[in-house]
């Protein structure tokens, strides 16, 4: 057990670099990792949430009640930003259909769990991620559907009431599982969850080797362009967060957490969505994969970024200027 928990600790430490190299494996050489077969997605998924399940505390709600302002801030953010900024830039971008349904699905998704790590990271506040993050999750089945049909109702048909019990069964019932799991065996799965990293990472990684070595001819066929837009999707995310945040006179720590729940989504699930609720557009798939990648390396260095800066800096910064007037 206690090798388990190294590797498991390693594994979360590289976790950016060695997503990265699986990815690139996966696109130049898809022959190697073709027996990872895209229908795994969803359970790999409900693997992921199960484990989520297994480490959401009671306090982890608790501060919904405590602190509604900044969660309701939060949630709004993730749920206008991202869907809003994908659409603009899916069609700014002139993206085919499946990419910009991918890219809208991306957007329309919670946020990811790996922002509580880069959370942490920041030195943020990292119980108002794992809130944020808990109630973003748990309101997605409305509004992830409901989203993603406003915006592309006009462009592709769209099952939203599919899309929604997809949602229940690979991401409400997992977490529902792990939280009375955790709640009658709360000494075993504190053990257990110390090893969560190395599952959640093993998952992810599946995820992305299925879909792009699946899709490795036709990502490199649509060149850089997807890879830009994916881009500018969740670095425009970080800004929008962390500038909504600082308008709404936030401090520094909270500006830190709403930028990178904003700014990271659950572009597992966005893939899973799309081998479900869209079976005919397999590039659908592409954008969530590549934002997989992208938003693990972009994370740690924005948590490297954040974890220099302090309001302590500020003030002391502040101080000079007055001095020397």
């Amino acid at each position: 057990m206690e090798t388990l928990e190294k590797v498991s600790k390693f594994v979360g430490k590289y976790m950016a670099i060695i997503v990265l190299i699986v990815a690139a494996v996966a696109l130049f050489v898809p022959t190697s990792l073709n027996w990872i077969q895209t229908s795994w997605i969803n359970y790999l998924l409900m693997i992921v949430m199960f484990g989520m399940g297994l480490t959401i505390k009671p306090g982890d709600f608790a501060i919904v009640f405590k602190r509604p302002k900044e969660v309701i801030i939060g949630c709004i953010a993730q749920f206008t930003v991202m869907p809003l900024l994908a659409f603009a830039l899916g069609k700014g971008f002139g993206l085919e259909d499946a990419l910009l349904v991918g890219l809208v699905l991306v957007g329309t998704c919670p946020g990811g769990t790996s922002s509580n790590v880069m959370s942490y990271l920041a030195k943020a506040d990292v119980a108002l991620s794992v809130g944020m993050t808990t109630v973003s999750t748990l309101i997605a089945p409305i509004l992830t559907p409901a989203i993603t049909y406003l915006l592309l109702k006009a462009t592709v048909e769209i099952d939203a009431f599919g899309m929604f019990l997809s949602i229940i069964k690979v991401v409400i019932i997992p977490i529902g599982l792990g939280l009375i799991i955790n709640k009658l065996f709360s000494e075993a799965t504190e053990k257990i969850s110390k090893i969560l990293p190395l599952v959640s990472v093993i998952a992810i990684v599946l995820i992305v080797a299925s879909v792009v070595s699946a899709n490795s001819d036709k990502i490199l066929t649509t060149g850089a362009i997807v890879f830009v837009v994916v881009i500018l999707h969740n670095c425009g995310g970080y800004a929008c967060g962390y500038g909504i945040a600082k308008v709404l006179g936030l401090p520094l720590v909270k500006r830190k957490t709403i930028a990178i729940e904003v700014g990271m989504q659950n572009s597992g699930l966005a893939s899973g969505l799309a081998t479900t609720a869209f079976p005919n557009l397999a590039m659908a798939t592409v954008p969530g994969a590549i934002f997989s990648v992208w938003h693990n390396i972009s994370g740690a260095i924005i948590a490297n970024i954040f974890s220099n800066m302090t309001e302590k800096d500020k003030v002391e910064k502040c101080g000079k200027e007055i001095q020397q007037n």
